[in-house]
C-alpha cells in the first residue's frame, strides 16, 4: 500500500452531489426475486446463518460441518464439505431437464455465430477434461490458459474444474513477458491457449507469444493449441498439440472429483505495487456461492427467460464470476462475444441486443463512454426494449454516463446496478438490488445482504455521512481471496495490516448524507484503465527496462473516454541522442512488454523528478501536475524547483502526446 503521508489529507474529500434519485417501480417490484429490505437485517443479525442458507443453492456430494472458520486474516468457508464446480455449472441443470436450454450464444467478431446447450456444453467439457487427463494433468495441478473470447475459454476451465486442476487465465491481451511471470510463479505444467483471434476486423496471433513465453520456462509439459483463425503457427513436435486432435476424439464422460470446499479452483493474477504481479487464490464453495447468488440477485436473473449479457473479458475477474461460473451455476442463458464493441462499426452491441432480445447488460462505463461519444443515434436504428436490467462494472461511473445509459439503453425504464468489488473479493460487494434500493446516478449505493463494509479515517474510525475516507470490509464473506498464491506474508501485508481486523482494498469512497456509498478509486498507486487495473511499478520497470531510460513515474490522470490515462514522466541517460520519434517507440515498447493497453498517453522527457530528501518520488505532485491540478505541500522536496518546471512544461504543452 501507499505510503498515507503522500495523500492527500487524513480523509478523501468529498466534494461532489448527486440529488437525482430512481426508486424501483412498482411493476418491477411486483416481479423482483427480492423487494422486502427486511434481507438486509436478516443477514446481519446472523451472518453464518444467512450464508448457510443461501449455500443450500449449491449441489454437494456432503454438506459441511462448519460455515465459517476465522483465523483472521484467513478464512475456511463450508469446512467437510464436498461438491464440484463444473457439476454444479453442468450436470445438475441437465438432470433437472433443462439440456436443452442455450448456456451461449456465442458471436465471433467476423461475424460467425455457434450455439451451444447445456447438453452440448457438458459433452465438450467432459471430453476437454479427458483430454487433460491424458496429458498427465492431475488434481491440483496448476494450467495457464491464454486464449481469446472463443468457446474453448469456458470449456478448458470447466475441464479444470471438472478433475480438480487449478486454472491459471492470463488475458490475452498480455505480452509474452507477462504470460512467463504468470506461467514460472503458478508453475504451470500445461498451457492452453489458441493460434489467435480476432480484434477489430484482423486476427491477432496468440500462439508465438506462448512459445517466447516458454523460452524462459522449465515446468511447462505440453500446450494445447486451439485452432480459431486458422493462421499458420509454430507447432513444436512432442509439446504443442492441436485441440481437435487432442480433445475431439475423447470420450464424452467424465466422472467429476468431489472437491473439499477449501480446495483451489483457480488463481488470478492482479497487479500489485511491486512490479511482481499477486497471484489471487479462490477456492471452490465460497467463491462459487458469492458468484451465483450475486449474479442471481444483484441482476434479478430469471433464468428460464432472461439473455444475459456480461460484455467483458474472461481473462479478468469480471469474465470469471459474471461470464462462466455465476450464469452456469445460475442455469441462465448469456451472450459471449469475441470482439471490439464498436466493429464494424459503432451500432454493434445494438444490433446484437436487438437480434438477441438480450434483457441483462453488465459492462463498464469506459465503454459506455466510448458509446456516448459515438452518439445515441446508433442505438436509434435498433429494438432495446428487450432490456430490464442494466449493470456497471469495473470503475465508478459519472453521472452523466449513468444518465445517457439509462436513457438511451435502458429506455429510461431499467434500473442501474452499478456494482463494486475486486478480483480480491471475488464477487459484488456494494450495489443495488433492482428490487429494493433506490439508485443514485454514480452511487454504488449499499453493501449487499452478508457484506460488513465501513468507511473510515486514517485512524480506522468511520467517517460521518457527508465525507469521504478509505473503504474497508469488517467481516469475512464466502468469496473472499484466501490468499496470494506462496507468500502469505504478502497477503497480510497487503490487505490487512492498515486497520486491525479490517480488510483495506485500497480505494477511497465518501458516504453522503443518506449513507450512500460513492467510490472514488484508488488511494495506492494501481491505476485504472479502462477498467482494467494496472500497476505504475509494472509500467515503470517497463520504460526503464529501456536501455536509453534512467528513471521514470508513472500516474493515472482524469480521462474523459477511459476514466483514467496514463501520464509517464521520464528521465533518459546522459547518453541518449533521441529522435522526436522516441516517444512513439517508447511507447510500443511499453506495449510489447506489458500490454497494448498500459502504454501511456502522455510521455514527459524531463531532467528530474520531484523526490523527497529521502529519494522517494511524490506521485502526489506529480498527479496535481497531469491532472492541472494546484499543487499540494512541496515542503519536504528536496528540490522544490523541479515541480515548477515540470509544471511548466507540462501547461506549455511540452510534453510527446
Amino acid at each position: 500500500m501507499s505510503d498515507s503521508k503522500d495523500q492527500q489529507g487524513a480523509t478523501i474529500e468529498a466534494l461532489f452531489g448527486e440529488d437525482r434519485t430512481f426508486p424501483p417501480s412498482g411493476e418491477f417490484k411486483r416481479q423482483a426475486l427480492i423487494s422486502d429490505p427486511e434481507i438486509y437485517d436478516r443477514a446481519e443479525k446472523d451472518l453464518e446463518a444467512f450464508w448457510a442458507e443461501q449455500a443450500e443453492s449449491l449441489s454437494w456430494y456432503k454438506k459441511w460441518d462448519t460455515v465459517l472458520e476465522w483465523d483472521e486474516p484467513f478464512a475456511k468457508w463450508f469446512s467437510g464439505g464436498k461438491l464440484n464446480v463444473s457439476y454444479n455449472c453442468l450436470d445438475r441443470h441437465v438432470e433437472a431437464g433443462n439440456g436443452d436450454r442455450i448456456a451461449y450464444y456465442w458471436e465471433g467478431e467476423p461475424g460467425d455465430k455457434v450455439q451451444v446447450t447445456y447438453n452440448e456444453l457438458l459433452t465438450e467439457v467432459c471430453k476437454a477434461a479427458n483430454a487433460l487427463k491424458e496429458l498427465g494433468v492431475k488434481r491440483g495441478d496448476r494450467i495457464a490458459i491464454y486464449m481469446p473470447m472463443i468457446l474453448e475459454l469456458p470449456i478448458a476451465m470447466l475441464a479444470c474444474a471438472r478433475i480438480g486442476a487449478v486454472h491459471s487465465v492470463v488475458f490475452g491481451g498480455f505480452s509474452a513477458d507477462a504470460l512467463r511471470e504468470r506461467i514460472n510463479d503458478a508453475e504451470a505444467m500445461l498451457v492452453i491457449t489458441a493460434d489467435g483471434g480476432y480484434r477489430r476486423g484482423e486476427p491477432a496471433a496468440l500462439k508465438p507469444n506462448v512459445d517466447l513465453a516458454l523460452e524462459g520456462t522449465s515446468t511447462v509439459d505440453h500446450v494445447l493449441v486451439a485452432q480459431r483463425t486458422k493462421e499458420d503457427v509454430p507447432m513444436t513436435g512432442g509439446r504443442d498439440i492441436w485441440w481437435h486432435d487432442a480433445v475431439d476424439k475423447q470420450p464424452d464422460t467424465c466422472e467429476p472429483e468431489q472437491m473439499e470446499s477449501e480446495d483451489i479452483l483457480y488463481l488470478l493474477y492482479t497487479s500489485g505495487t511491486t512490479a511482481k504481479p499477486k497471484g489471487i487464490v479462490h477456492t471452490t464453495a465460497g467463491y462459487l456461492l458469492g458468484a451465483s447468488w450475486t449474479h442471481k440477485y444483484v441482476f434479478d436473473l430469471k433464468a428460464e427467460k432472461d439473455i444475459y449479457w456480461c460484455a467483458a473479458d474472461i481473462g479478468w475477474v469480471t469474465g470469471h464470476s459474471y461470464i462462466v461460473y455465476g450464469p452456469l451455476t445460475n442455469g441462465a442463458t448469456s451472450v459471449m462475444y469475441e470482439g471490439t464493441p464498436t466493429w464494424p462499426g459503432p451500432d454493434r452491441w445494438w444490433e446484437m441486443i436487438d437480434r438477441y432480445k438480450v434483457s441483462i447488460l453488465y459492462t463498464a462505463p469506459t465503454a459506455i463512454r466510448a458509446h456516448m461519444k459515438n452518439g445515441h443515434q446508433h442505438t436509434d436504428g435498433h429494438d432495446l426494449s428487450s432490456l430490464r436490467v442494466l449493470g456497471t462494472v469495473g470503475e465508478p461511473i459519472n453521472p452523466e454516463a449513468w444518465i445517457w445509459y439509462h436513457n438511451h439503453i435502458g429506455g429510461g425504464k431499467a434500473p442501474i446496478v452499478d456494482t463494486w468489488w475486486q478480483t480480491e473479493t471475488g464477487s459484488i460487494m456494494i450495489s443495488p438490488l433492482p428490487g429494493v434500493t433506490t439508485t443514485k446516478p454514480g452511487s454504488a449505493t449499499f453493501p449487499l445482504p452478508g457484506i460488513s463494509a465501513d468507511i473510515v479515517d486514517e485512524q480506522g474510525n468511520p467517517v460521518p455521512k457527508g465525507s469521504g475516507g478509505y473503504l474497508v470490509l469488517r467481516k469475512p464473506w464466502p468469496s473472499m481471496l484466501r490468499g496470494i498464491y506462496g507468500d502469505p506474508e504478502r497477503y497480510k501485508e497487503t490487505y490487512w495490516s492498515k486497520y486491525k481486523g479490517m480488510y483495506f482494498p485500497g480505494d477511497g469512497a465518501k458516504r453522503d448524507e443518506d449513507g450512500y456509498y460513492w467510490l472514488l478509486g484508488r488511494v495506492d498507486d494501481v491505476m485504472n484503465i479502462s477498467g482494467h487495473r494496472l500497476s505504475t511499478t509494472e509500467i515503470e520497470s517497463a520504460l526503464v527496462s529501456h536501455d536509453l531510460v534512467a528513471e521514470a513515474a508513472v500516474v493515472g490522470y482524469p480521462d474523459d473516454l477511459t476514466g483514467e490515462a496514463i501520464f509517464a514522466f521520464v528521465i533518459l541517460k546522459s547518453r541518449a541522442n533521441v529522435s522526436k520519434d522516441f516517444g512513439d517507440e517508447l511507447r510500443a515498447y511499453v506495449g510489447e512488454k506489458i500490454s497494448p493497453i498500459a502504454k501511456p498517453k502522455r510521455l514527459m522527457f524531463t531532467p528530474d523528478l520531484p523526490k523527497t530528501r529521502s529519494a522517494k518520488i511524490m506521485r502526489r505532485l506529480l498527479r496535481d501536475i497531469a491532472s492541472g491540478h494546484k499543487l499540494g505541500d512541496t515542503t519536504t522536496l528536496a528540490d522544490a524547483g523541479v515541480v515548477e518546471q515540470i509544471q511548466t512544461a507540462s501547461k506549455q504543452g511540452d510534453d510527446d502526446d
